[in-house]
């Protein structure tokens, strides 16, 4: 038996499931997907399924299938089996731009509370990563932290908590150390019971060792990292939410090396709203925040209250996500061609006179 409401059935999802309810079906809870199968809980228990055609069929996209956290109206087929009928509407989804060369929306995990960002205080301290995934967590609307980890093999770990603050755009940020169990339980105020928390970061920031710990058992095999940039290999093989003990549940992500952005601009903005600020404050409306007279951008990267890694990141992920949008509309790729041709054959025009 599994009590739904402790791993985050509140009422909205019970009135969202009224009308499958009235149809006989069950509520369950989405905990694994392996391409076609699916691992449930549900009140009766945990179950396997497979999602009926008609709701395949009449997606617009594999985005619209059951992902893990979902909530779905299932019908019980047998003995520890089920077919998911309906995917009830998500609070919100944690995604990345699937990989290969089509532009393909892959979700990560779906209905999260709070999307706890780990990062390793070691050679793979890496600011840069951190505010990507910033950028994603803002993007699906959960509240997010930065967790970093291995505070016990670095000796300036204030140094690294203040220079995070600096980038977290509001994030709360805790130092600790998985292995020694420093900080956990201040890990545990960053949710409440009921909730869903996610766990993502590359591999070897020490994510499996927090997730035993949450668990408090030996869920996941723990791999020693390199020395040499303290690179793990990948423990986590997929995705799964389990029940945490006390209530809640937690959703373990594989370490993510590439993360493509799966973004809106207004998202990198809200990532880095010490810059968007700034910008608006610019002279002119349309500043480029290069050679610009009154560029408040400018201004502040020449007095150091902005670093120029940040500024430069800010600038390629407004960029990423540009060139994103020309490769689904092929319209703007077109019109933006086009401009950039004619700027072209101005600036030859302007050069012979």
């Amino acid at each position: 038996m599994q009590d739904l409401r402790a791993i985050g059935a509140t009422e909205q999802v019970r009135a969202a499931f009224e009308p499958y309810a009235a149809r006989g079906l069950a509520l369950g809870r989405v905990s694994i997907v392996h391409r076609d199968q699916y691992r449930l809980y549900t009140e009766e228990g945990e179950v396997t399924a497979q999602a009926i055609g008609a709701l395949l069929y009449h997606a617009d996209s594999p985005s619209e299938w059951p992902a893990v956290g979902d909530w779905v109206a299932v019908q019980r087929v047998g003995d520890g089996e089920a077919m998911v009928h309906a995917v009830l509407p998500r609070r919100m989804k944690l995604s990345r731009r699937a990989a290969g060369t089509g532009e393909r929306e892959q979700i990560i995990a779906a209905n999260i509370d709070v999307i706890l960002i780990v990062c390793g205080l070691d050679l793979d301290f890496n600011p840069r990563r951190m505010e990507r995934y910033v950028t994603l967590a803002r993007e699906s609307g959960a509240d997010a932290a930065i967790v970093l980890n291995k505070s016990d093999v670095s000796s300036d770990v204030a140094v690294r908590v203040e220079e995070t603050r600096r980038i977290a755009s509001g994030a709360s940020v805790v130092a600790i150390s998985a292995t020694s169990s420093l900080g956990l339980d201040a890990l545990k105020q960053l949710w409440n019971w009921g909730q869903t928390v996610a766990l993502v970061g590359s591999s070897g920031v020490g994510k499996s060792t927090i997730v035993n710990w949450l668990l408090g058992e030996e869920r996941q095999r723990v791999h020693e990292v390199r020395e040499s940039d303290s690179r793990g290999r990948h423990t986590t093989t997929y995705r799964e939410l389990v029940p945490l003990p006390g209530g809640g549940a937690l959703v373990d992500t594989p370490g993510m090396r590439e993360l493509q952005l799966w973004a809106s601009g207004e998202s990198v903005d809200a990532a880095f709203d010490d810059i968007a600020d700034l910008a608006r404050g610019c002279r002119f409306r349309n500043c480029s925040h290069g050679a610009e007279s009154g560029c408040a951008v400018q201004s502040a990267l020449l007095e150091g209250s902005i670093e120029a890694g940040r500024w430069l990141n800010y600038q390629k992920l407004r960029a990423e996500i540009a060139f994103q949008n020309r490769k689904a509309d092929p319209v703007a790729a077109l019109e933006q061609k086009r401009l950039w041709k004619k700027i072209h054959k101005q600036m030859r025009h302007a050069g012979r006179n």
